[in-house]
């Protein structure tokens, strides 16, 4: 190809690039370098090189006119294949099941290029901190990453100037093992935990163990001391008891740049927001943003709620609830071109771990969560209460047994939205007279008296349960009875015939099933009362813990929203 005809190829815009291969009936994108050197039709067809006269070839007249070969039926399948896909289909193969959460999403869309896109993937190793990957037959667990380091152009008026960066948004998804729900758990930067220590894979292929911390932000199991998104990883893995498959880590251009890509995301706020620190300057209602202002949009925290980190969370959730609407919707699926955006996108902006180091392996994992539906995405805040250690507080602790009942939800793959339950995943039928033992009238928690007991559980567990029962639970009359003479796989209330209203609502707070409950006998309480007798057993999880984990509810004061809507920033 002379040199006109190689500048007018590279002209070509990549949407008009998609061929359908008639042997796989999906669409493949044949870039310049690798496409038939036939003519480009359209506008840019290539003028041939008057070097010398080709005669003309013959007309036949019994016959139409044939496209060159290779070129027919490039922007649209044979009317043999389009009877056999339908619409949807099509779509589907298009896009390799764009995903049903943002930076995923965008993400696997990048599995639509050829091969050379897998370089713009970078990639880190997870210093065995994960499962080894996600399976497909398997709950899924993805640790998202958003990191305030400064990278790129662009980016001089963010970050903490010449920092490492930190874990300064960080999201665990959960996707159910039946596909049917996910939950978006988002965790607090300025939440206190304990990082535990992290062997890190070096440059020069040795392992250096970064020694952990106690009492520290969690945003700093990210950048500082040389920790890497694996330390993050073990950060997770400590705090909720779930260890993630894979992380994704974003910076700063990844919101500017898949914003624009999708054409500007959907917004609400309830009122004017004029924020110096984050740029953001908008009038109350509803706006499209994207690029600088859509970033501008997620740091902002001083206009909003209370002012701090918790309130942000929540006007990043509404962004990421908008821009996953927009990467479903029609208007993003079927343009080429903006799909060839955010592959661009996707794979300049995010690291991986060493697990999905390839646009094969996004797309598996885009397709596995593709099959989501937004009104069963739930985005919620792990929850926490301000720090009773500074007079001040600036930062937070869990809230413990809201906080150890949302980790047990997704431990146990508990959805936070009314999704209808398969026969399987319900626990086993009761006998009618287990069943009855909770049927019946329920006391008032402030007439509950009964002692605890441990059975088998960690050391200080019962003290820990006594103090959600009294402080949050209402249930005053309880008091602390030592270890149990015996540990007990399973926990149990006992109770006499006559303390069964007082049972039934025990059982109703602790999340007790009737086969744990034990009709018995009172013992005397220290007031030389009669009493119940709860003893935790090896199945104890933590105070505040729904026991049964097929009856677990989200916490009543749970921060929460779905995908499916959108609300209005206060």
């Amino acid at each position: 190809m002379d040199a006109q005809g190689r500048g007018q190829a590279e002209d070509i815009d990549p949407a008009d690039q998609w061929v359908l291969n008639p042997d796989t009936s999906d669409y493949e994108l044949r870039l310049p370098s690798s496409a038939p050197q036939s003519p480009v039709p359209g506008p840019r067809r290539a003028t041939p090189a008057p070097e010398r006269e080709v005669p003309a070839p013959r007309r036949r007249r019994a016959k139409p006119e044939e496209p060159p070969p290779g070129r027919r039926d490039r922007r649209r399948p044979a009317k043999k294949k389009a009877k056999k896909k339908s619409r949807g289909k099509k779509i589907l193969l298009w896009t390799g099941g764009t995903m049903a959460f943002v930076i995923l999403a965008v993400g696997t869309a990048g599995y639509l290029y050829l091969q050379h896109l897998n370089d713009n993937i970078e990639s880190l190793p997870d210093d065995g901190a994960s499962t080894g990957g996600f399976q497909k037959d398997q709950a899924i667990n993805i640790l998202l990453i958003g990191t305030d380091k400064r990278t790129g152009s662009g980016n001089d008026g963010y970050g903490d100037k010449g920092s490492a960066g930190h874990a300064d948004t960080t999201l665990l998804l959960h996707v159910s093992k039946d596909r049917s729900n996910a939950t978006a758990l988002s965790i607090p930067r300025d939440l206190i935990v304990d990082i535990p220590d992290c062997p890190t894979t070096q440059e020069d292929g040795s392992t250096k163990v970064i020694a952990g911390s106690t009492g520290v932000r969690f945003n700093q199991s990210l950048g500082q001391n040389g920790r890497t998104p694996s330390c993050t990883m073990r950060t997770v893995t400590e705090l909720t008891g779930v260890k993630p498959d894979n992380f994704m880590v974003a910076d700063f251009n990844a919101v500017k740049t898949l914003s624009s890509a999708v054409g500007g995301v959907e917004v609400c706020l309830a009122k004017d927001i004029d924020d110096p620190d984050s740029h953001l300057n908008l009038p109350a209602g509803k706006h499209t943003i994207e690029g600088e202002e859509a970033l501008a949009f997620v740091r902002t925290r001083h206009s909003v709620g209370f002012g701090g980190d918790l309130s942000r969370i929540e006007l990043q959730q509404q962004f990421l609830s908008s821009l996953m609407r927009k990467l479903k919707s029609n208007d993003t699926l079927t343009s080429p071109t903006k799909m060839v955006k955010l592959a661009e996108a996707a794979t300049d902006a995010l690291t991986v771990d060493s697990k999905l180091d390839s646009i094969g392996k996004l797309k598996d994992l885009g397709m596995e969560l593709g099959k989501l539906d937004t009104k069963n995405l739930t985005f919620a805040t792990v929850p926490v209460i301000d720090n009773p250690a500074e007079p001040k507080p600036v930062t937070v602790v869990l809230k413990e047994g809201p906080a150890q009942q949302v980790f047990d939800m997704v431990k146990n793959d508990i959805s936070f939205t009314e999704v209808k339950k398969k026969e399987k995943e319900k626990k086993k039928k009761e006998d009618a007279a287990v069943a009855a033992r909770l049927e019946g009238e329920k006391s008032e928690p402030s007439e509950v008296r009964v002692r605890v007991l441990n059975g088998g559980a960690s050391a200080g567990s019962a003290g820990r349960e006594l103090t959600y029962l009294q402080n949050e639970a209402g249930v005053t009359k309880s008091e602390n009875a030592g270890n149990a003479p015996a540990e007990l796989a399973r926990t149990t209330l006992e109770y006499a015939p006559d303390q069964a209203d007082q049972a039934r609502a025990l059982a109703e707070i602790l999340g007790l099933s009737g086969a744990a409950m034990k009709p018995g006998k009172s013992v005397t309480n220290s007031q030389g009362l009669p009493t119940m007798t709860l003893t935790l057993g090896k199945d104890f999880k933590g105070a505040g813990v729904k026991l049964d984990a097929t009856s677990a509810k989200a916490p009543e004061d749970l921060q929460k929203s779905t995908a499916d809507k959108v609300e209005c920033a206060k």
